[in-house]
């Protein structure tokens, strides 16, 4: 069986900046370190980080006041920024810079007056955190039926943000919609939608043209491994969404000559390799890497945690400040591969 990797796959700049947030913390204040929410969607980082002394929790509801406390890369709404200067947790921002580059943008559309769509899905954790940091009554739209049907006049001064991982294709043609129906619409167009969701996503249109079947290796609660698989099965082949080898059903790749294999922007390296193992367990595979993009993004960690030395203290109650530092774009000082990051098995 012929077998060929996309490239670009697997972790993105965020991804390696929120787990090396939790590691350097780890390694700094020692366990346990608190993490509201799932760091990032993938089970086989978080049980990693876990095996640690990561302590992951859906509320801030049972951290003790003056944990160290991270917040993970989705965003949480301003209400949980809050709540955390309440309880005087220790709070370091693990937020993707994409992410709060978002929350500053509609944050900004709101003070000009002018009322914010957000493109998303609800219900997802990032699309959640977005709607809880920019002020006044906020519209939450999910595809082209919900933007036909607002009820809304077609002079209303609007603006619109997009959750980072969503289909580009999908996400512009609601946009066009908006355009459609709306005079005073103002927005990013699909430039909020994170460069590696879209440089996978290409990488996956391209792959599609090769290939009998399409692996996508990823967590089902992960919106960008999602997209991958959807976007494998508008291009008219069979494609599956697996978190690891153990999950491939061998009658995927049935009497299947190509075989393609991608991973969401926060599936580990050693996640592919399992599900390239599990090939080789039904015959001899053929392996080569496609041709694609190279990426050199890296986004810079929270001053409080580029030196990975213990302290003589914690660092400071949250005062409601975030504490990452949040560039506007990607820096390109290193090149990024999926494997820069080692996880415990």
């Amino acid at each position: 069986m012929q077998v060929i990797l996309a490239q670009p796959r697997g972790f993105c700049a965020g991804v390696v900046r929120a787990i090396e947030i939790v590691d350097r913390a780890l390694v700094k204040y020692g366990a346990p370190v608190f993490v509201r929410h799932e760091i990032v969607h993938n089970k086989h980082v978080v049980d990693s980080l876990r095996r640690k002394g990561a302590d992951f929790t859906e509320s801030l509801d049972g951290i003790p006041a003056g944990a160290v406390t991270i917040f993970s890369a989705h965003g949480v709404p301003a209400s949980v920024e809050a709540d955390a200067v309440a309880r005087q947790l220790r709070v370091i921002d693990a937020t993707c810079p994409l992410v709060a580059k978002i929350h500053h943008q509609g944050r900004q559309y709101a003070a000009s007056g002018r009322r914010v769509i957000l493109i998303g899905h609800a219900g997802h954790p990032e699309v959640v955190g977005t709607l809880g940091q920019i002020p006044g009554d906020v519209i939450l739209v999910q595809n082209e039926a919900e933007a036909r049907t607002l009820d809304l006049a077609a002079d209303t001064a609007l603006a619109y943000v997009t959750q980072t991982t969503l289909s580009v294709d999908d996400t512009r043609a609601i946009i066009a919609t908006l355009h459609r129906r709306f005079s005073n619409l103002i927005g990013p167009d699909t430039r909020d939608i994170c460069y590696a969701t879209q440089s996978r996503q290409s990488a996956v249109r391209e792959l599609a043209k090769r290939v009998d079947v399409l692996l996508v290796v990823g967590a089902t609660n992960s919106s960008n491994s999602n997209r991958l698989r959807e976007i494998g099965a508008e291009s008219g082949i069979p494609s599956y969404l697996l978190a690891d080898g153990s999950e491939l059903d061998p009658a995927w790749v049935l009497g299947a000559r190509v075989l393609g294999v991608t991973a969401g922007a926060s599936a580990p390296e050693s996640t592919v390799e399992d599900v390239l193992a599990a090939l080789r367990r039904l015959g001899p595979v053929e392996l080569s890497t496609m041709e694609g993009r190279e990426e050199y993004a890296e986004f810079r960690l929270p001053a409080l945690l580029a030196d990975p030395t213990p302290p003589a203290s914690l660092p400071p109650p949250h005062d409601g400040a975030r504490q990452a530092e949040h560039p506007a774009a990607p820096q390109t000082t290193q090149q990024l591969q999926p494997q820069q990051l080692q996880l415990e098995d």
